[in-house]
């Protein structure tokens, strides 16, 4: 098992000995997923905080009449979970699905409070790695309130160009919160503009 893209990561964050990368290591789980595979569904309890080595994942609400709205998209180093789940370990709003295959590094809720214990600058990774990620979700919105369709999909783009390549239309209408025709329409109206 190589988790050496997460340990480049932390790096940007806090420095880790030799021992704490070994009891790391030690701590932490690395699973391999098929695409279509749910790591958490919607009303499970979500026990794991995911670190993704390869593949992509999304993050979804499945609302009730079946109709998908999608949160968010994983690739290469990000993070996947359903963090209100996670951290309250109550049941899932959200589903979390492999769009390719995935390899996984997995903290489970208990692990993660062993390693805060054991190696106290793990919180602050964490603290620091939710920060951010709570600062993306306040961008967003106000995005969602601010920006029209076509300026939503222009930052999608230039913001994620790699995972554009990778998923189908129909989910970054859903992402964008826009029908798949009204995306086409964006689309070749941009391209009219060139």
């Amino acid at each position: 098992m190589t988790i050496e893209p997460l340990l480049k990561y932390m790096s940007n964050y806090i420095d880790l000995t030799s021992d704490e990368v070994v009891f790391l290591e030690s701590k932490i789980t690395v699973r391999k997923y098929l695409k279509g595979q749910y790591i958490v569904q919607q009303g499970d309890i979500c026990k794991f905080s995911c670190f993704v080595l390869s593949g992509c994942t999304k993050t979804f609400y499945m609302d009730g009449e079946g109709q998908e709205h999608i949160l968010m998209f994983s690739i290469e180093d990000w993070w996947t979970s359903d963090m209100g789940s996670f951290i309250t370990q109550t049941p899932a709003d959200f589903n979390i699905q492999c769009l390719e295959n995935s390899e996984l590094v997995m903290f489970s809720y208990d692990i993660i409070e062993d390693l805060y214990r054991e190696i106290p600058k793990l919180e602050r990774f964490f603290r620091q790695i939710i920060e951010k990620a709570f600062v993306a979700s306040q961008k967003r919105i106000v995005r969602n309130f601010s920006l029209s369709a076509k300026d939503q999909y222009l930052y999608f783009r230039d913001q994620y160009p790699l995972i554009e390549q990778r998923i189908p239309q129909y989910m970054i209408a859903s992402y964008l919160g826009i029908t798949k025709e009204f995306l086409s329409k964006i689309k070749s109206q941009l391209i009219l503009e060139q």
